[in-house]
């Protein structure tokens, strides 16, 4: 009878610790599970914005917060997508291991190799994308399709030393001066001998005179195709030269020149003021406030056409979540909770500040923004940020050869094929003269132009 009395006790026991470890098993089925088909999803992003690890950064912040908003998406940042960018993407995505939302460098390049999904069936349910310019919009639209999704928006410029000027006893030059009026602000502050030159560098001009000289024209003359051939880009390459040539940018300045100067390049001649006239981005901004100790001012390009210049996400064309991918790119970009979350942020960090201007026209988000960042000639610039143009780079087929990387069969100096940048930039120095080769480099640009449109299917 004991015998049997301890053979049963066992049997209950193994019956209820099997019982207790099946119970155990579901549960933690139903945990695994629930992250993925339940309650919640995980998805990657991958960005050059997050920097180092460990580090202080935005946008790492800005992630955290996405969460505590978003307590059903749990976020993790893809560290494995590097520099070379664009060949880490491609080996993820012959890897079949493409983070869900990740910077594009360049997107007519995402699209050809399929490596986004279309965004259309999104940004046309929502009314925020609508608040984005209307050239933005245009810019990343492809045969009526959208595939990427605005991350951060810069405007850009030039920068002036205000107090420069009042001590010479020279006009300040402001937003809206006309192209003469800026060439005559960068020769009459000059004095070399004295440490103090007109512009950083004139390697910008050839890009921004088109749109400045002509409203036919955009950035690099871009404007549905090129128009190198055009007066316009001609007379951008000339005042570039006559700047270079004068002695009126401190790139080209030489070394003995260069030590009547304080500083050992041209931003720590600027902040030492050195410079009067300074090509930058609104990114720069925040170092501004912080180290330079002279009145300054943003006044754009000449004439009353603003620039502005973006990063993209892409959204794979593999993820498992789409709507969730799309939320979580909007939050770190154009939307406005996100915008309003970046602004705290950086009110509550002391090592982080705000880079770029907001991507949307939201009043709300605008007084915000510019009660935080005064700048009188940033916020009267961003007043004509509808009819803006963009700098093409990331969004333009064709670009990187029209603009840099296209063999043009010219020889310069050393180089028996000049790409399309060494054959502008001998012509900015005076070594060519780029009115013999007008038509021959339009023509190559434009190919170039065809060819990846073809490419993506436009």
């Amino acid at each position: 009878m004991k015998k049997w009395l301890a053979v049963v006790t066992l049997f209950a026991i193994f019956s209820l610790l099997a019982a207790c470890s099946n119970d155990s098993s579901s549960e933690g089925e139903e945990d695994s599970g629930s992250n993925e088909d339940g309650d919640g999803v995980t998805i990657t992003i991958a960005s050059w914005a997050f920097g180092s690890e460990g580090e202080t950064n935005l946008d790492r912040m800005m992630i955290d917060a996405f969460m505590e908003e978003h307590p059903d998406i749990n976020v993790e940042i893809d560290e494995s997508i590097s520099d070379p960018w664009e060949e880490s993407l491609a080996s993820a995505a012959s890897g079949g291991e493409m983070p869900d939302v990740f910077s594009i460098a360049h997107v007519p390049t995402g699209i050809a190799n399929d490596w986004m999904m279309d965004v259309s069936e999104f940004v046309e349910e929502d009314e925020e994308y609508d608040l984005l310019p209307e050239t933005v919009r245009e810019a990343i639209t492809y045969s009526d399709s959208v595939y990427s999704v605005p991350s951060s928006q810069n405007i850009l410029g030039y920068f002036v030393n205000e107090d420069l000027y009042e001590q010479a006893n020279l006009d300040v030059p402001s937003l809206g001066m006309s192209i003469d009026e800026f060439e005559t602000a960068v020769s009459d502050i000059t004095n070399v001998n004295q440490g103090v030159i007109g512009l950083n560098e004139a390697n910008a001009i050839p890009e921004w005179y088109p749109a400045s000289a002509s409203d036919e024209l955009g950035w690099y003359t871009f404007n549905d195709g090129f128009s190198l051939d055009s007066n316009e880009f001609i007379s951008g390459i000339d005042l570039a030269n006559n700047i270079n040539t004068n002695g009126y940018a401190y790139a080209t300045l030489s070394e003995d020149e260069m030590a009547n100067f304080n500083g050992e390049d041209a931003n720590e001649v600027w902040m030492n003021n050195g410079i009067g006239i300074r090509w930058d981005g609104t990114w720069a901004i925040g170092g501004y406030e912080q180290n330079a100790d002279f009145e300054w001012d943003f006044i754009g390009i000449p004439g009353d056409r603003t620039v502005i210049t973006h990063d993209f996400y892409g959204l794979s064309s593999s993820t498992d979540h789409p709507e969730e991918a799309y939320e979580l790119a909007k939050w770190m970009g154009f939307g406005k909770d996100g915008y309003m979350k970046r602004m705290e942020l950086a009110d509550e960090e002391e090592d982080v500040s705000l880079s770029g201007v907001p991507l949307i026209t939201d009043e709300e988000v605008l007084d915000a923004y510019f009660e935080r960042v005064d700048v009188p000639g940033l916020e009267e610039a961003y007043e004509n940020i509808e009819n803006a143009v963009v700098e093409p780079f990331k969004t333009t087929p064709g670009y990187g050869q029209a603009r840099w990387e296209a063999p043009t069969g010219v020889s310069v100096g050393d180089e028996s094929n000049a790409t399309m940048g060494q054959l502008i930039d001998a012509s900015v120095s005076g070594q060519e003269n780029i009115e013999n080769y007008a038509s021959q480099i339009n023509d190559l640009a434009n190919q170039k132009y065809e060819e990846e449109l073809e490419a993506i299917g436009e």
